[in-house]
């Protein structure tokens, strides 16, 4: 059965669309399956790997939250042979909406995606940095969830929100919810305060810190406004390395 794995920060900017598209990416060129879902209104991941939400929005994941469409019928074949996608759509706001009055509405993808999940190895959900019945239908989904971290002060006291909502979906309607790990993003090492960052975080949390770190490069930066993941844009960059090393390295977490 696939690994289901949510990747969530309430702050935005922090890398989480890039760490989904980019580890979803090299998951698949290590030859694992992979799904990557698209659970963020905004679209980034979808127009990241180079489909337009207005091609056909009535194979978005909207339509599978409110029961139109079959989950199947959703997936979208990449670039990357073993990389298929679930895309978003804004419509997706309207879908909190319309699920209010829906019985186990926490719940909905979860059941949407018990008949593909032995299909994958992993299947990677970008979510919203908001916190409506969207994201709570991710995590309650997930297996377990990767927290990507800017070593900035002000993301370390994000963290604390987004723990504090880990332990309520955990008491609510995933008691299985773990953490994977935190993953540092955009760093600096030639920056104090990105190092006093980094150790704090590996003071707080321990083995629970991914050991690759995501270093700042201008190539990573560039490949979304391409619809590329960076190992398709320039696979001898930074970027292409770091990401590669991530998801060998959640390999042997999971082997």
């Amino acid at each position: 059965m696939g690994k289901v794995i949510a990747i969530a920060n309430q702050k935005g900017g922090v890398g989480k669309t890039t760490t989904a598209i980019n580890l979803a990416a090299s998951l698949a060129v290590l030859e694992k399956k992979v799904l990557i879902i698209d659970a963020d209104p905004q679209a980034n991941t979808t127009s990241g790997l180079n489909f337009s939400p207005e091609d056909d929005q009535k194979r978005t994941l909207y339509e599978v939250m409110i029961g139109k469409l079959d989950i199947r019928d959703a997936l979208i074949q990449t670039e990357i042979a073993n990389l298929h996608m679930i895309p978003s759509h804004i419509n997706l706001v309207g879908a909190e909406i319309e699920m209010i009055e829906e019985n186990n509405k926490e719940s909905v993808l979860k059941n949407a995606l018990a008949p593909i999940r032995d299909d994958y190895d992993f299947i990677l959900i970008d979510c919203s940095p908001s916190l409506g019945i969207i994201t709570v239908n991710s995590l309650a989904a997930a297996d377990s969830i990767i927290i990507p971290v800017q070593p900035e002060f002000f993301a370390l006291e994000g963290l604390g929100k987004l723990l504090q909502t880990i332990r309520l979906v955990e008491k609510g309607v995933n008691p299985n919810l773990t953490i994977e790990g935190f993953v540092v993003t955009m760093f600096d090492g030639r920056t104090k305060v990105h190092n006093q960052v980094l150790e704090e975080l590996k003071e707080h949390f321990g083995e629970m810190v991914f050991k690759t770190i995501i270093q700042r490069n201008i190539r990573l930066s560039e490949a979304p406004s391409h619809g590329k993941p960076i190992i398709l844009y320039d696979v001898i960059c930074t970027g292409t390395t770091n990401y590669l090393n991530l998801a060998k390295e959640l390999l042997e977490k999971n082997s």
